[in-house]
């Protein structure tokens, strides 16, 4: 004769229900403990308001240069003449420091072209930090650095003196002909 085995069947008890019950409220207690700590870690609320800005080109006149503040760091709004742009487009791009054509330095705007005209830059020079002088200062009709005497062209590409780079561009898009988002 065949002996059967039998295998014990497992009834939930009070015991486990207690067992879940407790890791399930150490759950939500370790998870409500660690939100503050995670969510400090977040930008401020005065960090995020200067995180992008918006900036009306339309007022600003051929050879006219605009200063604004974004993130508290000066940003050169520059409506080039086409003289400037032609010699931005003239410049041998083997011979520069930190080499970009002209075109490089622009971004394309909301059907796709490319705004020559309109040059952004964060104006803080490459080496020190110093903020250059514009109104077609310098050497190559563009801004000069008076802290160390670094000279830079009409598409703010580093032509003369320490500075090791261009200009730096910030990130921005068009969002019309005449109206930048920055950040």
């Amino acid at each position: 004769m065949a002996e059967t085995v039998s295998t014990p069947v497992e009834n939930p008890s009070r015991r486990d229900f207690i067992y879940i019950a407790t890791g399930a409220a150490g759950a939500v207690g370790v998870g409500l403990y660690a939100w503050p700590l995670i969510d400090q870690m977040n930008p401020a609320a005065d960090t995020k308001a200067l995180s992008t800005i918006e900036v009306d080109m339309s007022g600003v006149e051929v050879g006219q240069q605009i200063v604004v503040k974004w993130q508290g760091k000066p940003i050169f709004v520059r409506h080039r003449t086409q003289k400037e742009i032609n010699e931005a487009r003239a410049v041998d791009v083997s011979t520069l420091r930190d080499p970009q054509t002209d075109e490089q330095r622009l971004v394309v705007n909301a059907e796709g072209k490319y705004e020559p005209q309109f040059l952004i830059m964060i104006g803080i020079c490459t080496h020190l930090g110093c903020v250059p002088i514009g109104n077609n200062s310098g050497d190559y009709d563009g801004w000069f650095c008076p802290c160390h005497g670094s000279h830079y062209d009409t598409a703010g590409r580093i032509r003369k003196g320490p500075a090791p780079k261009n200009l730096y561009l910030p990130p921005y898009q068009y969002l019309t002909d005449t109206l930048i988002k920055i950040g």
